[in-house]
């Protein structure tokens, strides 16, 4: 037996005699072989890995999302490796060194503020798909959700609930989905007649911590909100806890409605309305433009932006 033909039926390649094949993957077992990586990523010159860098590990809506990309990618023969960010800049950059040395296959990325290690793999033309947000000045293939829009049908149901003084908790000014979401808010207000005041309008930092403190400071107001937007589930959770540390309670002191679905929304009484994005479908079809990159790398860049939807429970019930 040839060691072309053992090679062809370790890497799962078909045109070998059934028989043949059974034979090699039982000596392959009785053996404990496993496959040099190293000696096989110098001849592909790059390996069979995707690395997905996350913003953030603790926000559960990545967990769905990554999910998505690895089914896609357990499809087509690739691993994925997790990377967080932490929303550090630093710490992107880093994870982008470590994909160009260990020559992976491509990366799927949600970029930092200032996505340093975006324009690192952007240079050096590995195959790269950004979610969840965009970056100026780089052309490569984008899975968004319709922020703008999400946000407004989120405002848009507060405003028909009869409030009029929403607030609303953003994210940095630097991210494009924080300034989407605040667009779609914007929106929302001026299609309801309701005129925008800066004083209502906080930026945080996707957090917990952020949400709560941006709460805080909206209560402290002379004139508190009577309705909250909030443009993430992690500041949405913040805010939730400065309210009940404050002794309030929605919708009865303040109505909420928050951006990102939340595992437990409709376990919490009151329950809490969500724009829900398609989190799974996200990290999937990340995952196809990816697969279709490193086939096609000469292809123009594409953007796919799917829909959000509204899901209305009790925090947002109408003013009395």
């Amino acid at each position: 037996m040839s060691p072309a033909t053992v090679s062809r039926v370790l890497s799962g390649r078909r045109n070998v005699d059934p028989e043949l094949s059974e034979k090699v993957r039982a000596a392959v077992a009785e053996l404990g072989y496993r496959p040099n990586g190293v000696a096989r990523n110098l001849r592909r010159a790059s390996t069979n890995l995707w690395a997905v860098v996350i913003s953030d590990i603790e926000n559960p809506f990545f967990t769905s999302l990554v999910r998505g990309l690895e089914d896609v990618a357990q499809t087509e023969g690739y691993h994925v490796v997790l990377c967080n960010s932490d929303e550090d800049p630093a710490k992107e950059a880093a994870y982008a060194s470590a994909v160009l040395t260990e020559q992976m296959a491509g990366v799927v990325i949600s970029p930092t503020s200032t996505a340093e290690g975006v324009q690192q793999l952007d240079e050096a033309k590995t195959p790269m798909v950004l979610i969840d947000r965009r970056v100026e000045g780089v052309e490569a293939d984008t899975v968004l959700v319709d922020n703008e829009h999400g946000a407004f049908e989120g405002v848009n149901h507060l405003i028909e609930g009869g409030y009029r003084r929403i607030a609303c908790i953003t994210g940095p000014r630097r991210v494009s989905t924080a300034m989407d979401r605040l667009a779609g808010y914007r929106a929302a207000l001026r299609a309801g007649g309701i005129r925008f005041s800066k004083d209502l309008v906080r930026h945080a930092d996707f957090r917990e911590a952020g949400g709560f403190a941006a709460m805080e400071s909206l209560l402290d107001l002379p004139e508190p909100p009577e309705a909250l937007f909030v443009t993430n589930n992690l500041m949405t959770v913040g805010a939730l806890e400065c309210l009940a540390k404050r002794g309030l309670r929605a919708p009865d002191d303040i109505a909420v409605v928050g951006f990102d679905d939340i595992p437990w929304a409709d376990l919490v009484v009151p329950s809490l309305t969500t724009v829900a994005q398609p989190t799974y479908e996200l990290g999937r079809t990340a995952g196809l433009l990816l697969k279709d990159r490193i086939a096609s790398p000469g292809r123009p860049p594409s953007t796919v932006t799917l829909r959000t939807e509204l899901h209305i429970r009790a925090t947002s019930a109408p003013k009395k």
